[in-house]
């Protein structure tokens, strides 16, 4: 069966002077001028043409009405803005790229596991990750990395509970990483107002009814099992459609379920069940995920990716590569990144939104 896609591409610092060429890309304050129109058949590339914003449509109606439909619909998907997400009393704004603070309550997470030390340590972590300029503060119980042990949702509980009654009693805007039902129970209750699942809610079969009564915003991250083991991998057509259409129905089935579509935020999943070169391919192409219409949370903080590139520096020694991920997913629309060196990541974006505006204002 015959499928397409658009991947928005030829950005542009702005859109003034260029009526009628160029586009808003997803509500950010990025701006493009063609796409990419793909079409696969059994999962594999079967052409693809780059065509100017100003001859979409002629390029669009030379198709079978099937695929020029479907390309349409993706097109509307990627000039739409997406809507505020609502965090309890907060509300954040997607029409600039935001940063989540990772603060993982772990003793052995990949990259800072047992850093933080206690409860009061966290807290005190996840505020200063605040003061330097994070939107949300992502808190996670469970290290998810590649031949972590499953821990037992008590346990996992004991670690998040107190952390995030302590971050949302100072005001905070906090997510629950976490894919066990009654871990995101006591986190809500806690005081967390986003759910963060590596399984897009498919690990836990209680977690689809607890994520719908919240009324919360929710992350689906792709990975290519939901099981003890989210690394686990029978491989990939064409990784960059196999995760597009993964999370595509994903979403889908959600709203079929009764959740509104505005709640709902798309992650590729960098890392899990993925090669090298796998990863490379997603962030290459990030502005295809545009197509599905939702907000697209990026995370390749400190990830082995990084040591592979860069003769093998350690977890704590992937600053450079991690910034220059983040920036390169900023500049193809992410609306939320997330990292571990909140400062660095909020500079390096300051910096970009400061250019940004000088274009604009310039023309």
């Amino acid at each position: 069966m015959r499928q397409i896609y658009l991947r928005p591409c030829a950005f542009i610092e702005t859109p003034v002077g260029f009526d009628g060429q160029a586009a808003r890309l997803a509500g950010t304050m990025v701006y493009f001028s063609a796409l990419e129109v793909i079409q696969t058949e059994g999962g594999k590339r079967h052409s693809k043409a780059l065509v100017a914003l100003s001859e979409l449509e002629t390029h669009l109606s030379d198709l079978p009405q099937e695929l020029g439909d479907k390309a349409r619909q993706q097109f509307a998907h990627i000039t739409a803005s997406r809507p505020a997400i609502k965090m309890g009393a907060r509300t954040i704004q997607l029409d600039q790229p935001r940063v989540m603070g990772i603060l993982n309550c772990t003793p052995d997470s990949f990259s800072d596991g047992g850093t933080h030390g206690d409860v009061e340590a966290q807290a005190l972590a996840g505020g200063e990750m605040a003061a330097a300029g994070a939107s949300i503060i992502d808190v996670g119980g469970e290290s998810t990395r590649p031949g972590a042990p499953l821990i037992w949702e008590g346990d996992e509980i004991k670690r998040v509970q107190p952390v995030i009654e302590r971050l949302a009693n100072a005001g905070h805007a906090l997510s629950i990483d976490t894919r066990k039902a009654a871990v995101m129970e006591a986190s809500l209750q806690a005081g967390a107002s986003m759910i963060n699942d590596i399984s897009a809610l498919l690990y836990d079969d209680r977690a689809l009814a607890v994520a719908k009564a919240s009324d919360c915003p929710i992350v689906l991250m792709h990975a290519p099992s939901q099981s003890s083991d989210p690394h686990k991998n029978d491989g990939y057509h064409d990784v960059l459609f196999d995760v597009y259409d993964w999370l595509e129905e994903r979403v889908d089935a959600l709203v079929a379920a009764g959740i509104a579509r505005q709640r709902l935020l798309i992650d590729p999943g960098l890392g899990f069940g993925k090669s090298l070169s796998d990863n490379l391919v997603l962030v290459n192409n990030l502005s295809l995920f545009h197509g599905i219409g939702c907000p697209i949370l990026f995370g390749a903080s400190r990830k082995r990716m990084i040591g592979a590139l860069s003769n093998e520096a350690p977890a704590d020694a992937r600053l450079g590569g991690s910034i220059f991920l983040a920036m390169k997913a900023v500049e193809q629309g992410a609306h939320i990144v997330r990292v571990h060196d909140v400062p660095e990541t909020v500079q390096a974006i300051h910096v970009w939104r400061g250019l940004r505006d000088s274009a604009l204002t310039a023309g």
